[in-house]
């Protein structure tokens, strides 16, 4: 299934759809389930942008703050090839420091993050994709999601308001949970919450979507918040300045815009 984490890394960049029948509630698969609410999470659009705020606290004490703008393209209409760039603008030592994703399903995804102060361009190794993002309590993978071929999905439970959907990882080697559930907003579609187990069955990781907001006729997760239990800290992201269908270029999303970003499409237009 999708990275239940970035759900709400992409939901600016995602919206519901009207699935407020009945009968279609009563009938969908859970294959149907996970695929509409991938959707909604990462692909509705042709493309997009938001202004995105972290705050970062620390289970031992203290905060940091990242501030950044995410551009997303997508490059097909099957729900496959797409494309992310992340440009820091604060704090100071993050400030014009890149990030870039080419997301592929049947491989493991391009990665790229571009350090300012050494002028170097490093690949992101798929075996990084589960370490923190910039010190916060996402991880690389959440900023793209998570390969639905990756997990197994059963419908755990559903009620009036949620599909709860529990995903384990088809090679658990790869992985460090055990497996983790999904409770998807049966109007929307949009995953409100989610809890992930270590390998020991123990709740280590939650996320939950604070607030919400429609941006261009779209229904948007604007604040989520990740809690890593283990170490007592948590990351809060809010989004602001949301906007879809904009035109984004595709060779924007190449590695010289790495290293010079193309602020017309940042600063919006």
């Amino acid at each position: 299934m999708f990275c239940a984490a970035m759900i709400w890394f992409a939901a600016a960049m995602g919206a519901a759809q009207d699935v407020s029948a009945k009968p279609e509630e009563k009938t969908l698969s859970v294959d149907e389930i996970v695929k509409k609410a991938n959707h909604v999470s990462y692909y509705q659009g042709k493309d997009g942008r938001a202004n995105v705020d972290m705050t970062i606290t620390f289970g031992q004490g203290g905060t940091q703050s990242r501030g950044m703008t995410i551009l997303r393209l997508n490059e097909d209409e099957k729900d496959e090839a797409q494309k992310y760039y992340v440009y820091f603008d604060k704090p100071a030592d993050h400030r014009n420091m890149a990030f870039m994703v080419w997301k592929h399903v049947t491989k493991d995804d391009d990665r790229w993050l571009y350090l300012p102060a050494l002028d170097l361009v490093k690949r992101i190794a798929a075996s990084d994709k589960r370490t923190s993002f910039v010190g916060s309590d996402y991880l690389y993978e959440d900023v793209s999601g998570r390969s639905l071929a990756e997990d197994t999905h059963t419908l755990e439970s559903t009620d009036d308001k949620y599909y709860v959907v529990k995903n384990d990882p088809k090679d658990p080697k790869s992985v460090e949970f055990s497996s983790y559930k999904v409770w998807i907003d049966k109007a929307t579609f949009l995953p409100m919450k989610a809890e992930y187990l270590d390998k020991n069955g123990k709740l280590y990781r939650t996320m939950e979507v604070l607030e919400t907001g429609t941006f261009d006729g779209f229904a948007t997760a604007v604040k989520s918040k990740i809690s890593n239990l283990a170490t007592g800290g948590n990351t809060v992201m809010t989004f602001s300045n949301v906007k879809y269908n904009i035109g984004l270029p595709g060779d924007i999303f190449t590695e010289r815009y790495l290293r010079r970003a193309p602020q017309k499409w940042l600063k919006g237009n």
